[in-house]
């Protein structure tokens, strides 16, 4: 509606007004609706009510009231509407069907530059601006091409600050080869009338809507079939015999004078179809006998002897009576010769009719329950139901060839639920079939998830089994590229997300503008969300128990394991199968890597070996794709994110509770260890609880929210983490805080070294 010139003005969520209306079991209903806009346009003012169609076909079945579908496929509210109308407005339902599918996404691209100020050198924009002015139509790639020094990001730039022209509801503004660019909308236009025009021009174009093919005319009492309509000759293909070419001047000539017309009367319509639908259920081999038959009937109109020689003569004769017959009945003989095996036998059931039906009975009411009953008790069971009944019972294999034929989706949803049936579901990504599942371009959508490593680890300093530590991932969905992993022994929670983004943002100064994730409740924490917010990004959830929507990232913690994790010591592949683990495979007695050095070799593997590395998916490596796709869908460099201490602070997770306790003398207690700031002297503070902050890269500090304003805490282990790297300092933590975990005491720093 923003870039609607009818659209004047519109309002979301317009105040709520009460609706009145019958269930799908006559119940009334009344309770206040709250449309999605309230829009005024040129012709009026109405509500508007957005759905999407799937999402109307369960309503209107359950509330046939409410929704209602018309003749014409649109959808309609009556309570709605009867609201409307009391002011005289109206009330729309609008689907998803009505959206053009790359207007949105090509919105979706230019977001960055849309909603955000950027700018671009004069001297760009002249060349730019000039070079299109000159060359009208002219397309991004050939562009590129010509201007030396400009890339892909100074011509969005220009589109954004309209510039620049480009028909959104054309193509993909990605695919540079064919997206054109024009200086404004007037000249496109124009442009676009002058080449329909020319178009018109051609000889071709003066009967618009009669010369289309498979057009059927009547010519001298005879159908033809128009094959092709050319500049200079046009072919016709007759109901019998080889197509012939005309010189389309004296084609026109003949259709002028009447002689040829176009054959449009209503039952060819049908007629056609009928044919249609024969051609279509034709096998190959079917066609290939028609065709032999064909050539054999035609050379027999033709009194070519030597052809049909060796055909016996009733055989000859019953062909060419079953190509004048179709001939006669769908306007074409050839259909006639397609071979009638599938109608050769008796097709009608020979099974007793009450005992299939009880047999039918029998597979939907007790072998396709929940109860998940075998096939041979749900066969015995009908077997002494028939001999109740006095009826003849249907064979064994007649029952499990029953039972091969139902649908494998809807049969095992009824038998084994939802999730088990998920495997059989029909795989679809996005409403539309134009939707690119993994975006256009790199940051564009973003997976995040985490996974418990099959690894033991040892403590660095006192050599003590520490555990599995969890790691998560952040990768690029339309590069496949590692963008962040951080390792911890913390369960999942929202403060890995956080140390995520952080690395992220760390090594390339973007935030992505999707991110995707799972149902699990570490993604849905006020911080979290606080943080996507204040960046633009949005979150996306995936459905709950559909892994495909996730096989990106889940396709990658795989990829770790086998190519990195199950190559080191201590690896937990033994520990699978319990039986049979002895001493000399236990995993917990070859564990020899520390968090730290583990962490060392992951990253060398995710940024280095991994990411330039051959991919099967891309056909090359996810470096490689990602700086390609960076240049064609621009470097973006106005929605860089700093990473200084403002955004770090942003990162900053809480612990457990959110809060903490300033205890007299002591201070607040964050993750087993005690901190101190001058602000808690304040005797009004002493023993109450404030909201805390904490930075799993810096154990050294802390933050609490006191009197209005975040202050620094200092830790124990302050002196010993100043002059240490944000890295070293993160591993240290790490192992203190699962040490101090495990023994519920704190922990003397000086035994931690630092690698």
């Amino acid at each position: 509606m923003e870039h609607d010139p009818d659209v004047l003005e519109f309002y979301d969520q317009p105040p709520p007004f009460k609706i009145q209306y019958k269930n799908n079991k006559g119940r009334n209903i009344g309770h206040y609706h709250t449309p999605e806009f309230f829009v005024l346009r040129q012709e009026g003012a109405c509500w508007e009510e957005w759905k999407t169609v799937k999402e109307l076909e369960k309503l209107s079945q359950k509330y046939p009231g409410r929704y209602q579908k018309t003749a014409s496929s649109e959808w309609r509210c009556p309570p709605g509407e009867a609201h409307a109308a009391k002011f005289g407005l109206k009330y729309c339902v609008r689907t998803d069907g009505e959206l053009n599918e790359v207007f949105p996404q090509n919105l979706m691209f230019l977001e960055d530059y849309l909603g955000f100020k950027s700018n671009l050198a004069s001297e760009a924009t002249s060349q730019i601006i000039e070079l299109v002015t000159d060359n009208p139509g002219i397309t991004i790639a050939a562009l590129l091409s010509e201007l030396i020094g400009i890339c892909a990001n100074d011509v969005y730039i220009l589109i954004a600050m309209e510039q620049l022209y480009v028909d959104l509801s054309d193509v993909h503004i990605i695919e540079h080869w064919r997206t054109r660019l024009w200086i404004d909308q007037p000249t496109c236009d124009a442009y676009n009338r002058t080449s329909e025009v020319s178009s018109n021009t051609s000889i071709a174009s003066i009967y618009p809507t009669k010369f289309l093919p498979n057009t059927v005319l009547m010519w001298d009492s005879q159908l033809w079939t128009l094959v092709n309509y050319g500049e200079t000759k046009t072919t016709l293909l007759p109901e019998s015999g080889f197509p012939i070419e005309l010189p389309t001047s004296f084609f026109l000539q003949l259709f002028d004078s009447g002689a040829i017309h176009v054959h449009d009367e209503a039952t060819d319509i049908t007629i056609n179809e009928t044919v249609r639908k024969k051609m279509d259920g034709a096998s190959p081999a079917h066609l290939k006998e028609a065709n032999r038959k064909f050539n054999i009937v035609q050379a027999y109109f033709q009194k070519n002897t030597d052809i049909y020689k060796d055909i016996k003569p009733r055989t000859l004769r019953r062909w060419v009576q079953q190509f004048r017959e179709a001939e006669l009945e769908y306007g074409c003989g050839y259909v006639g010769l397609l071979p009638r095996t599938s109608k050769k036998g008796n097709r009608k059931p020979k099974a007793p009719h009450e005992s299939s039906e009880l047999l039918n009975k029998f597979i939907t009411e007790h072998f396709e329950t929940p109860r998940q009953a075998t096939a041979a008790s749900v066969y015995r069971a009908y077997v002494r139901a028939c001999s109740t009944l006095n009826l003849q019972p249907l064979s064994n294999r007649t029952f499990y060839q029953r039972l091969k034929f139902r649908p494998i989706h809807e049969q095992t949803l009824k038998r084994k639920g939802a999730k088990a049936a998920y495997a059989t579901e029909p795989f679809i990504w996005e409403l539309t079939k134009n939707t690119r599942p993994h975006g256009n371009r790199p940051f564009e959508i973003v997976h995040i998830d985490h996974t418990e490593l099959d690894i033991e680890l040892r403590s660095q300093a006192t050599v003590r089994l520490l555990g599995r530590p969890w790691l998560t991932l952040l990768t690029d969905a339309y590069s496949r590229r590692i963008l962040a992993a951080y390792l911890t022994f913390d369960a999942p929670s929202y403060r890995s997300c956080m140390m995520g983004l952080r690395i992220l943002v760390q090594r390339f100064n973007r935030f992505p503008s999707t991110l995707v994730v799972d149902g699990g409740k570490e993604f849905h924490s006020i911080y979290f969300d606080t943080l996507l917010a204040r960046y633009h990004c949005t979150k996306k959830v995936r459905p709950g128990g559909k892994p495909r929507f996730g096989s990106v990232i889940e396709r990658l913690f795989g990829t770790t394991n086998t190519e990195l994790i199950f190559n080191l010591l201590g690896n937990t592949q033994a520990s699978k199968q319990p039986r049979q683990l002895t001493k000399t495979v236990n995993p917990k007695n070859l564990a020899v890597w520390n968090l730290g050095d583990l962490y060392t070799h992951l990253t060398q593997w995710a940024y280095s070996i991994y990411d330039k590395n051959f991919h099967e998916s891309l056909n090359t490596s996810p470096h490689e794709v990602y700086t390609q796709r960076m240049k064609m869908a621009g470097e973006r460099l106005h929605r860089s994110v700093a990473y200084n201490e403002d955004f770090i602070m942003a990162t900053r997770p809480t612990n457990t509770k959110g809060k903490a306790r300033i205890q007299p003398g002591q201070g607040i207690k964050v993750n087993y260890i005690y901190y101190w700031s001058d602000a808690f002297r304040n005797p009004t503070l002493e023993k109450t609880d404030v909201p805390v902050r904490y930075d799993p890269f810096d154990m050294g500090i802390a933050y609490a929210y006191v009197e209005g304003r975040w202050v620094r805490c200092i830790s124990q282990y302050y002196s010993s983490f100043v002059g240490h790297t944000e890295k070293e300092v993160l591993l240290a933590a790490s192992e203190i805080r699962q040490s101090a975990k495990r023994n519920a005491t704190k922990m003397n720093l000086n035994c931690v070294t630092f690698s």
